[in-house]
């Protein structure tokens, strides 16, 4: 008994040099890069000598000169328009085609290529489609704000579907049995019974999709020539000159542009953290 309960705390014995040494590397890779972006952010350019010097006097000017620079209101403005809407959308419309498809594979040929159908997509890069897709938006004027919110669902629907499917098939049909026995249709089944269950999924979902949308750069750079169409990441392109960059005011952008998804973060951490949990326990 005494030679188990040995090995035991041998076992439960922290190896500390082991955690000081993944601490110090966290550190350095996470909170390095975020310290020299707040750091070059309040410097004024003759100090951009040395990057991981403390600035002699904070320049809270910076903020307001990147504000004004990149016409922050309306640009913050298309930005939440394409992502709020694309998440609500995304979500519900991509859950029931999920949800069809999960259902009916197994029954039907047509949902079943239906589904590799939409995974086959996920393998197409997206500069392959660049091109072309600039092309047809223009045929059909979709080169704008609201157009590009609409291609952002689409976009979204062949890793939704994967992710969607993969859960619906942990919930057993007999509740959809049972909702039908009752004189639910179809519709009622997934809005009363199946959308409800699949909480830890949309939370996922949610998450990549807010994510993905408020922090992509290529499709807006290819699609919206209009600048009072664009968003928040191609309005950093004005602190990019010809023979210099305004790095500190560049920075000070970014730091704008983080700012709400941060906020997002905080104020949502408590639904996300509950969603990655109930999905990992199964029920």
């Amino acid at each position: 008994m005494e030679d188990v309960r040995v090995r035991r705390l041998k076992r439960e014995k922290t190896n500390w040099a082991l955690t000081l040494l993944l601490f110090f590397i966290a550190i350095l890779f996470i909170f390095g890069p975020l310290y020299m972006t707040v750091v070059i952010a309040v410097k004024s350019p003759q100090e951009m000598g040395n990057v991981l010097a403390l600035p002699k006097s904070i320049q809270w000017s910076n903020f307001s000169k990147a504000w004004e620079m990149t016409d922050y209101p309306r640009k913050f403005a298309n930005t939440l328009f394409i992502t709020v809407v694309n998440l609500v959308f995304t979500v519900f419309t991509n859950a029931m085609a999920s949800y069809a498809i999960a259902r009916n594979r197994k029954k039907s040929k047509f949902f079943n290529f239906l589904y590799y159908y939409f995974i086959s997509a996920m393998f197409i890069p997206f500069n392959v489609l660049m091109l072309p897709l600039v092309n047809e938006a223009n045929k059909f004027h979709i080169d704008n704000v609201i157009g590009i919110t609409f291609l952002y669902i689409v976009f979204g629907l062949p890793m939704n579907t994967f992710l969607y499917t993969g859960y619906i098939k942990s919930i057993p049909e007999a509740l959809d049995e049972a909702a039908v026995i009752d004189g639910a249709s179809p519709i009622q089944t997934f809005i009363l019974i199946m959308f409800p269950m699949l909480k830890p999924m949309t939370a996922t979902v949610a998450i990549l999709s807010v994510m993905w949308t408020w922090n992509d750069f290529l499709m807006p750079l290819v699609l919206l020539s209009d600048k009072s169409q664009q968003t928040l990441q191609l309005a950093q392109y004005i602190f990019q000159g010809q023979f210099n960059t305004q790095y500190n005011l560049a920075f000070a952008s970014y730091l704008l542009v983080l700012l709400p998804v941060l906020i997002f973060y905080v104020l949502c951490q408590k639904w996300i953290i509950s969603g990655v949990v109930t999905g990992a326990v199964k029920q």
